[in-house]
């Protein structure tokens, strides 16, 4: 979302960057770009004259002008700068504090993806805070709304208010209350309908359900590829709602970012969740410390580390934390290995996540590197007997000819996976010596370490941007090595299409 805005960034700071003292001309010209670059990215006009005011005070102080880096405390002013325009330090979390059942009632225009997002939101209460959810569906008028809900109540095996026909919304809330005290549910989401545009019959019906539900929180699902027709659109529900916070949908997408911007200076609401994919499980904890990161190029090395902790399974990890151990690193594993990245949200998934990856973008692209390369890679590995999977080395021209043939791939492909596989397969020996401590390092970035691993990447930075040590940020890179021949700038090796530093 934020690719844009990234670029124009990383442009301002890279001009600014080496010189040795900044004088008020030099940042009136950085702070002039970035005032264009928000401007571009649909960020409100107020916001933005607030933003810029704040960053120019602050960079034309005496901590900037005497600084042994001045450049890079401009950048320090602007990311304080975005975290405080996004809501602050800290993530706000969702208030579960009442005498159960806790209601959420979920309200927003229609196709925000209110019912989407309260399936995401139950599975997580589930998963993560460990409740028993009940969901019920207020929408009566979208046809299928309520076989929607249930359809998706089924498939995160969480509770669905049964459908009764005829009812109105305000007499399905008051038979989901009843039903979710009688059988001891601990939250209750309500999925109220939304309509195309604001109008006042929409708006009375939510403020009926709300009056007779009491909600703990009521939260507005808003669509951020809108820009600021979101603004807009939480403003109109703020002034008819007592919202407690906002949820932005498809944060994954390629909009400009602008109302996740705009929105919590402008209505003064916590965002509080962003939906960042189509799975039920892609509903992420909003937290501006990290958004603002990625924005500036600096990536997200905790978001990485928790979704591999997620997506983990415990039981795979140990038996290949062993073998590692061993020196061993067979096909099997490698595919493996792309499995879990596929899992992670992919290549381009990952890579936005590590620092400095932004500007690789453009090689990437011209070198075709994108997530299909590692179906290919899967499809080449599939193509294998269990033999040649442990024993690459058997693999002959002949062979080669018969796996590509199964594979739809170039025999060419094949010997970049085998040259990647050789890569990996002796780092692993060199790092299984000398006590394995190097294997230990990157057994931990991969999710494969024990809670004190993980306990201590997250708590990477104190507040400020995650700032990973060089050790934990190559296991990291490794994971991501030998798509291929040569390096990636920066130190990410494998890629390729990308010439060696020695190049």
């Amino acid at each position: 979302m934020f690719e844009a805005l990234n670029e124009r960034l990383t442009g301002v700071f890279d001009r600014i960057t080496g010189r040795g003292a900044l004088s008020e001309k030099d940042v009136a010209e950085a702070m002039r770009e970035v005032r264009v670059a928000l401007l571009e990215a649909d960020v409100a006009l107020p916001v933005v004259k607030d933003f810029i005011a704040f960053a120019t005070e602050r960079a034309t102080g005496e901590d900037v002008i005497r600084s042994v880096k001045p450049a890079d405390q401009v950048v320090k002013i602007v990311y304080d700068g975005l975290v405080e325009m996004l809501g602050g330090e800290e993530p706000v979390p969702i208030n579960l504090n009442a005498t159960p059942p806790a209601v959420i009632l979920m309200s927003g225009l229609q196709g925000s993806g209110k019912t989407t997002t309260s399936a995401k939101l139950a599975l997580r209460l589930t998963k993560f805070e460990r409740k028993k959810v009940m969901m019920a569906s207020l929408d009566t008028r979208r046809p299928a709304a309520m076989e929607q809900l249930a359809t998706l109540g089924k498939q995160i095996e969480v509770a669905t208010l049964p459908i009764v026909a005829g009812e109105s919304p305000v007499q399905i809330t008051r038979r989901a209350l009843q039903s979710a005290k009688l059988q001891g549910f601990d939250v209750l989401i309500l999925d109220t309908a939304g309509r195309i545009t604001l109008d006042e019959a929409l708006m009375a019906e939510v403020a009926e359900v709300a009056a007779v539900s009491k909600p703990v929180e009521t939260l507005l699902v808003a669509d951020s590829l809108t820009g600021q027709d979101a603004v807009r659109t939480a403003k109109a529900f703020h002034e008819r709602l007592p919202l407690t916070g906002l949820v932005l949908t498809r944060a994954d997408g390629d909009g400009r970012g602008g109302a996740m911007l705009s929105m919590r200076a402008v209505t003064g609401l916590p965002i509080k969740y962003i939906g960042a994919g189509e799975k039920v499980d892609a509903l992420e904890v909003f937290d501006a410390r990290r958004v603002a990161g990625r924005i500036l190029g600096q990536g997200d090395i905790v978001a990485l580390v928790e979704k591999a902790s997620q997506e983990l399974d415990q039981s795979k990890a140990e038996a290949m934390a062993r073998k590692l151990a061993k020196g061993q690193f067979d096909l099997n594993d490698l595919a493996a290995q792309l499995q879990q990245m596929k899992r992670m949200g992919g290549l381009q998934g990952i890579m936005g996540m590590l620092p400095g990856v932004a500007k690789m973008k453009a090689q990437m692209a011209s070198a075709n590197v994108d997530d299909r390369m590692i179906a290919r890679q899967e499809a080449i590995i599939s193509s294998m007997t269990k033999v040649e999977r442990k024993k690459p080395d058997l693999l002959n021209a002949s062979r080669k000819k018969r796996i590509a043939a199964g594979a739809g791939v170039e025999v060419q492909e094949i010997n970049r996976l085998l040259k990647q596989h050789r890569q990996m397969a002796d780092m692993v020996k060199s790092m299984s010596k000398g006590g394995g401590k190097g294997l230990k390092q990157m057994a931990a970035a991969m999710g494969m370490g024990g809670g004190g691993d993980m306990a201590r990447l997250k708590a990477l930075g104190g507040g400020k941007m995650p700032e990973p040590s060089a050790d934990e940020m190559k296991a990291i890179q490794d994971r991501l090595a030998g798509l291929g021949g040569g390096q990636l700038p920066g130190g990410l090796p494998g890629l390729p299409g990308f010439p060696s530093k020695k190049n």
